[in-house]
């Protein structure tokens, strides 16, 4: 079993369920999916680059993205309705786990002058949105085969009814939140 999933399950859970007073076990909110999105504006010129971004994303999650199309035309930025602007992964299960896993204890440790994530991100009902401006991160990522350094949007989506219950699961299970 997964590292993170048995810690939400040891210590999470008991401690949430204690500081919140939640009658039963099902109430204690937890982590629904991850949903990592690259988006890849300059598809409009050049499709090679949606290649690269799929390729990337790939590599990261471990799991093969959709490529996601625009809704409507948008002249000012050159964007037709049903064009290729970017891609995205939607994680759940062992695989979610895995890649929190791994974005806590090695990702995030290597942006450069990482001072903790801002708790300032969450929407209202309790998910996180969480900005990284280049994939370099990922170990998974080698320098030299990049075509284009790009962020991209990773969404934690939870159960919590509030903003503060989803922040304290999500720093039970280890998100290094700025003070």
């Amino acid at each position: 079993m997964n590292r993170l999933k048995e810690k939400y399950l040891n210590e999470v859970v008991p401690s949430l369920k204690e500081k919140y007073s939640y009658k039963t076990i099902m109430e204690v909110p937890k982590l629904e999916k991850i949903v990592v999105n690259m988006g890849v504006g300059d598809a409009t010129t050049n499709s090679k680059l949606l290649d690269a971004a799929v390729a990337d994303l790939t590599a990261i999650t471990g799991q093969k993205p959709i490529v996601t199309k625009a809704k409507k035309s948008i002249a000012g930025f050159h964007v037709r309705e049903g064009q290729s602007i970017g891609c995205k992964v939607t994680l759940r299960g062992d695989s979610m786990y895995n890649f929190m896993d791994k974005l806590i204890s090695i990702g995030l440790p290597r942006v450069r002058d990482f001072r903790g994530i801002s708790p300032k991100a969450f929407d209202g009902r309790g998910n996180y949105t969480l900005g990284i401006k280049e994939q370099l991160i990922f170990s998974e990522i080698e320098y030299d085969n990049i075509v284009k350094v790009r962020g991209m949007d990773i969404v934690f989506v939870t159960t919590a009814k509030s903003n503060q219950e989803a922040y304290d699961l999500l720093s039970e299970l280890g998100m290094p939140f700025r003070k």
